[in-house]
């Protein structure tokens, strides 16, 4: 039978989720030069669009419906052609099938566009629309169905990921890696941010976001969803404020970006553990997932030779890696008592704890390989990047004929016009220039 409280809560959730990504837009836009900002923007945002297409033509069924190997589901309806949306899917919570649907759409829609922030200024639009189509059906259904479908490996294996450290967080990371090691450098490494109070903004909008996210997977309104809720409030908390006294000891100040990037870690490190630790062990999670990835983005990043702009692989792969392993360590029948074994600091010794390893290096390896093959199979199709000449001017012009604001576009073109006289003629109209 339908709950009607339980309906309710999802669909409000699946709106707070799906707000992330224009949230996310904004976060992204925020910190990017002045010259690459619509770019970001709508490479994040064109995301809802081909997710939810896709989702509903084959995405759902791939995710939920059959099982292939424990790797992948059946399709049986395209576009959903016949199926009935009324149908209850989950008895215990009386959730119909169209609103978890819903639900785990929202999830598709998020998921490729955090890796966006690893491409940022030098990939074409075309290239970037093509590989999200086919990394989601490549790789990020087959993930949702093994480790979330009950027929699936991971899921059968007893990985435990509540609300999307693997499926979403680690894979969108991992990508964001592979992506930004085959893409190259930048020619020249940008610092300046376009505006910190878009930053600022898109933080709070992705923290609001975050309690559908993790308190939604719950499914129920219930106190495992409200643990969640508040699991996910206490993470980000010690997140932000380990951020924040780590910079003050090492730089002697704090940075807005520093704390909002602190936030965003503890937001991916609490996402696979919210439903299962406890308020304790989210305070934990949420210092321990800083610490680490600001070490990463501080300390390692430096020293190799990949260029990841906005750290997606800094914030969402190494946080939602350390997440997923400490999921192992805090878990505990005391916060859930639906989960099979405690973790490792709560006497239920290291089985949990290495299934958790298990389950992230598997995660890590299928994305970094089907990664790979689809890159090379792509770019014998589609230019990857963008020409250094655009690069130069800013995709904002080159690839759209916009700009952020009126100054933007035609400050960049002076300083590089003696230089670009030619080159930067495909960018002019008859009326003058396009991005005006």
């Amino acid at each position: 039978m339908l709950n009607g409280a339980n309906t309710v809560f999802l669909i409000v959730s699946s709106i707070l989720v799906f707000c992330m990504t224009p949230g996310l837009a904004f976060f992204y836009g925020g910190l990017v030069s002045r010259k690459n900002v619509v770019n970001t923007m709508l490479s994040v945002f064109i995301i809802c669009g081909v997710a939810v297409l896709l989702f509903c033509f084959v995405g759902y069924e791939l995710c939920f419906n059959g099982d292939i190997g424990g790797i992948i589901g059946q399709v049986k309806h395209l576009f959903l052609s016949g199926v009935n949306i009324g149908s209850i899917v989950n008895k215990d919570a009386g959730i119909n099938l169209g609103t978890y649907l819903i639900f785990e759409m929202m999830f598709a829609l998020i998921t490729p566009a955090l890796f966006v922030g690893a491409i940022v200024g030098r990939m074409r639009f075309n290239f970037l629309l093509v590989f999200i189509i086919c990394w989601t059906l490549v790789i990020y259904y087959p993930l949702v169905h093994m480790v979330w479908s009950p027929s699936g490996l991971m899921f059968k294996a007893g990985v435990l990921d509540f609300a999307g450290g693997t499926v979403v967080h680690i894979n969108a990371g991992i990508t964001a890696l592979i992506l930004s090691i085959c893409l190259g450098p930048r020619l020249k490494r940008e610092t300046e941010h376009y505006d910190l109070p878009w930053v600022l903004l898109g933080t709070a909008i992705l923290w609001i976001g975050w309690y559908g996210f993790n308190a939604g997977s719950a499914l129920a309104a219930d106190k495992i969803a409200l643990q969640a809720f508040i699991t996910t409030t206490v993470a980000t908390g010690s997140a932000m404020m380990a951020w924040m006294l780590i910079e003050m000891k090492v730089d002697g100040k704090p940075t807005l970006v520093g704390v909002c990037t602190g936030a965003l870690c503890g937001l991916v490190g609490i996402t696979p553990g919210a439903g299962y630790v406890t308020v304790v062990g989210a305070f934990f999670i949420g210092i321990i997932c800083t610490c680490t990835s600001f070490a990463f983005i501080t300390h390692i990043k430096p020293k190799m030779k990949f260029d990841d702009p906005l750290d997606a692989f800094g914030c969402h792969g190494v946080s939602g890696i350390a997440g997923s392993v400490l999921t192992g360590v805090f878990a505990t029948k005391a916060a859930n008592s639906g989960i099979v074994e405690n973790g490792l600091f709560y006497g239920g010794g290291v089985h949990l704890f290495l299934i958790q390893i298990m389950g992230t290096v598997v995660t890590i390896i299928f994305t970094t390989v089907l990664s790979f093959i689809l890159i090379a199979i792509l770019r014998c199709f589609i230019p990857m990047r963008v020409t250094e000449e655009e690069e130069i001017v800013g995709l904002d012009a080159g690839e759209h004929g916009e700009a952020v604001d009126s100054s933007a576009g035609s400050h960049e073109i002076e300083r590089y016009r003696s230089e670009f006289q030619g080159q930067l003629a495909h960018l002019m109209g008859d009326n003058g220039p396009r991005y005006r």
